[in-house]
C-alpha cells in the first residue's frame, strides 16, 4: 500500500505568476490568485505548507466591477477606541489605494493564520503595467 506524500518546506518549488487584470472583473481575479497563493492548483498541495507560487498583478486600476459597487460598497476600519470607525467607497480605494484594496481582498480569501500572513507576502500588486520583476518571471517562464 503506497502512502500519500508530503510536501517538507525545503521541497517547495515556486513559480512566479503574471496576471493582467485588465478589463478582467475583480472577483474573479481574486479567486485565481487565492489558489495560486494558496498552491491548490499543484498536485503536491499540502494545507499545513505554504507551497504556492510567487503572483505579480499589473493594471490593477483597470479591473471592471459589476454594478454601482463603485458608489454603494463600503470598506471600513476601526482602530479600536470608541468611535474611530471610519470608511471609505470602493472608487475612492481603487483611485487612491489601489494595491491596499487587492491585498485586503485576497487576505480575506486566505487562511487567517500565520501561514495565511506569509502566503500573502507573496502577493505584488502594481496598478500600472510597469513593474520590476520581469527577471523572476522570464526566468520562471
Amino acid at each position: 500500500m503506497k502512502l500519500t506524500s508530503v510536501l517538507k518546506p525545503a521541497e517547495v518549488t515556486r513559480d512566479w505568476v503574471l496576471i493582467d487584470a485588465d478589463g478582467k472583473t475583480f472577483g474573479r481575479i481574486l479567486t485565481e490568485v487565492a489558489t495560486l497563493l494558496r498552491g491548490k492548483h499543484k498536485p503536491s498541495f499540502t494545507p499545513n505548507v505554504d507551497c504556492g507560487d510567487y503572483v505579480v498583478i499589473i493594471n490593477a486600476e483597470k479591473a471592471k466591477f459589476s454594478g454601482k459597487k463603485l458608489e454603494d460598497k463600503d470598506y471600513f476600519t476601526h482602530s479600536g477606541y470608541f468611535g474611530s470607525t471610519k470608511s471609505k467607497k470602493l472608487g475612492d480605494m481603487l483611485e487612491n489605494h489601489t494595491e491596499k484594496l487587492f491585498r485586503q481582498a485576497v487576505r480575506g480569501m486566505l487562511p487567517k493564520t500565520t501561514l495565511g500572513r506569509h502566503m500573502l507576502k507573496k502577493l505584488k500588486v502594481y496598478a500600472g503595467a510597469e513593474h520590476p520583476h520581469t527577471a523572476q518571471i522570464n526566468k520562471g517562464a
